[in-house]
């Protein structure tokens, strides 16, 4: 475990900015900055970084929080993982007690296959420098494509020996699981099911890294002189839990920081190419490992970049087969140019000839447009034949119809008509019914999801009612009284508005919970007691140390009164409680920290060890919309923070009265349901906490001063 001295290092270390920059292009805009979200795909930029609150938030799909929840989020850690992974960033050291034997075993899959993976990438290193094998085989091809020693290092590169299970059997003398070996692809058991094998023996390996820098696949090139009778030139690992294909590109870590600086990204194919333009100062660039291109892997690129520089082969070999990639692009709103190498030239070899200033001078000097590009190329193919000028022209069309941004479309069909000597109304058209096909299909698509979600929700609600008839059943079959229970949040949740709510008993009895109520647990978000229950949970997050009045005590001093005091008095008052079990913590550990010294509920609450409240902390500190400097020139400005005095008691006397009125209209639904009948006991209890809440209702409308009447 990691002390709380520790994380709050981290957490003052860990600048929001610093950390999202490392994954998303952000631009300034006023006092925050913003980017297109991580963790969904969208063109106009929703994802918004606050430096001064250290917290970022998508106002599309919601995620986000202090740096600790995004790189949670992003890189799929837990919480102390995410520390142990700021704390690398930022030099911090942590101290902590060696792991008992259960807790070793009880890590997650997932953090045991990247320890495989490195143990892996140093052994392959290991036996690159001081194997004999390593030295004569390995570095002596490295050496003839002419990579040099700080390029080999900086990748990583490495040797696997010739013999075929020194891998597997030197991991395993040190502790690590067959298993593991198996599942991360480094190993493949044979036929027989007893013989381990290592997949990339008598190969230079290349490590294939994460956006983070974590090693998760290899690929190995067999070499000939070393390795007879293997057919496949390259081997790559297989999927894992840890590795998608799609969703990685070769040379995005050590690429990324230059394509923010140049604000381009060069697309290769294979990790030669990566590593020698490395070499030649050209670090903007990544590869798709010889696969066409995935929307994971545009997405991925269009986190740093609106703009793409396609480099082909001389021969031109492969490049009809990569087009359908290159309308992914488009379609993705990117620029994207091409650029035709010299004939018998690759990505690879130009850069061994040439530094980096001539290789950027040959790419701006005969880069084109994609789309020229593609009319180009495929009027060469089709001459005078009328059937593969149509295909052409229809080929073309579909490429100009994904570009979302209808003045880019509009200039390229110009230009297109221009080329194509056709006239411009017949491609306007042409592309407008494609436009309105993809619409439909669109619509189509999502709604037969719609449809499948709803259908799966069926399944659920009525696996939930045949589960609560049965249960039902047996207690019947050993009680003949029938248990109405309220729900207890310390059970697990029920869901819907079921009037009757199964109890269900507690799993952690350690944790007393003495909340108790008709109002499902959850489906809420939309209520309205649910909305002003934020509300409040938000002035104790923001403003929970300040003071909003003076009180007097017995000897009649007057006595500050914090929100937090506020709110948690007045609740205790009518024996009202929040609904959601983490607001209620958050309002507890306010009250048990609001009168500390040096005391910021904000900053508390963000750097909550609970990730569960520094989350809800994180969402309740974010503003979406923020007043320009227009329309706070030359006129004061009120805060809420300067009405606290006034705000804080009408966002509770409003929550008050919504719970109230929730609470007693499912109570009323207990009340009227059928099995009430016949347990008069119960029915008594029932009507005695309704008569409680109406009389707790009509004495808060009386202190309101509000002459509505009860609707119950």
């Amino acid at each position: 475990m990691i002390d709380q001295a520790t994380i709050d290092r981290i957490l003052d270390a860990a600048q929001i900015v610093d950390v999202v920059s490392d994954f998303v292009t952000l631009r300034k805009r006023g006092v925050n900055y913003v980017g297109l979200c991580p963790f969904h795909n969208e063109k106009t930029p929703s994802f918004s970084v606050s430096p001064s609150k250290g917290v970022c938030k998508c106002f599309s799909c919601g995620k986000g929080g202090n740096a600790v929840h995004f790189i949670m989020e992003h890189e799929q850690l837990s919480y102390y993982e995410a520390l142990k992974w700021l704390a690398k960033k930022y030099n911090i050291e942590i101290k902590e007690r060696e792991l008992t034997k259960e807790e070793k075993q009880s890590q997650s899959l997932r953090e045991s296959l990247f320890l495989v993976n490195q143990f892996a990438a140093e052994y392959f290193q290991d036996v690159l420098y001081n194997n004999i094998d390593g030295q004569s085989i390995g570095m002596t091809y490295f050496r003839q494509r002419g990579f040099r020693d700080d390029i080999i290092k900086k990748f990583q590169l490495g040797y696997c020996t010739e013999a075929k299970d020194a891998l597997a059997r030197t991991a395993i003398q040190k502790g690590y699981k067959q298993e593991l070996l198996l599942k991360t692809g480094l190993c493949y058991m044979k036929d027989d099911g007893k013989t381990i094998r290592d997949r990339f023996w008598g190969r230079v390996i290349f490590p294939v890294h994460n956006i983070t820098g974590k090693v998760v696949a290899f690929g190995g090139r067999v070499l000939s002189a070393a390795t007879k009778n293997v057919q496949m030139k390259y081997v790559n690992s297989p999927e894992s839990e840890i590795y998608h294909k799609s969703k990685e590109l070769y040379g995005i870590y050590f690429a990324k920081q230059s394509i923010i600086r140049q604000d381009r990204c060069f697309l290769v194919e294979g990790y030669t190419d990566v590593i020698s333009m490395h070499q030649s100062g050209i670090e903007n660039v990544v590869a798709s490992s010889g696969t066409a291109l995935t929307s994971d892997q545009i997405r991925l690129i269009h986190r740093f970049t609106n703009n793409i520089t396609v480099l082909y082969d001389g021969d031109g070999a492969g490049i009809k087969a990569s087009i359908r990639g290159i309308d992914m692009l488009l379609e993705e709103g990117m620029n994207i140019k091409v650029c035709l190498l010299p004939d018998g030239e690759d990505p690879d070899s130009f850069a061994r000839k040439h530094n980096a200033t001539e290789y950027q001078a040959y790419i701006n000097n005969n880069e084109v447009d994609f789309i020229r590009f593609k009319t180009n190329l495929l009027m060469e193919e089709a001459g005078k034949d009328p059937i593969k000028r149509a295909e052409l022209i229809s080929s073309i069309v579909k490429s100009i119809s994904v570009i979302p941004d209808s003045i880019v479309r509009s200039v390229y069909i110009r230009e297109c008509s221009q080329l194509l000597k056709m006239d411009e109304k017949v491609l306007v058209d042409a592309t407008a019914k494609l436009i309105e096909q993809a619409v439909e299909n669109k619509a189509k698509e999502e709604e037969r999801k719609k449809q499948r979600e709803e259908y799966n929700r069926r399944q659920e609600i009525a696996a939930q009612a045949e589960n609560q008839t049965t249960a039902i059943g047996k207690n019947e079959n050993t009680d003949n009284n029938i248990n109405i229970t309220q729900t207890e949040y310390t059970a697990s949740p029920t869901e819907g508005d079921t009037p009757l709510p199964e109890y269900i008993p507690e799993e952690t009895p350690q944790i007393i919970d003495t909340y108790s109520s008709y109002i499902p647990a959850q489906g809420n978000e939309n209520k309205v007691f649910y909305k002003q229950e934020e509300n409040l949970v938000k002035m104790i997050i923001r403003y929970g140390e300040k003071i909003v009045c003076c009180v007097q005590d017995e000897e009649g001093n007057e006595q500050p009164f914090t929100v937090t005091e506020y709110i948690a008095y007045n609740l205790k008052v009518d024996d009202i409680q929040f609904h959601n079990p983490v607001h209620r913590r958050i309002l507890k550990e306010a009250e048990e920290n609001v009168r500390k010294e040096n005391f910021v509920s904000e900053k508390y609450f963000l750097s909550n060890p609970d990730p569960e409240i520094s989350k809800v902390a994180a969402d309740m500190s974010s503003d979406r919309y923020q007043l320009s400097n227009y329309h706070s020139k030359g006129q004061k400005i009120i805060t809420d923070e300067e009405r606290l005095y006034e705000l804080v008691p009408r966002l509770l006397m409003d929550f008050k009265i919504s719970i109230l009125k929730e609470e007693m209209k499912h109570t009323l639904q207990a009340l009227n349901d059928p099995a009430i009948a016949s347990n008069p006991e119960k029915c008594a209890e029932i009507m005695t906490h309704f008569r409680d809440l109406t009389e707790t209702q009509n004495m808060i409308l009386r202190d309101a001063g509000d002459r509505t009447t009860s609707l119950y």
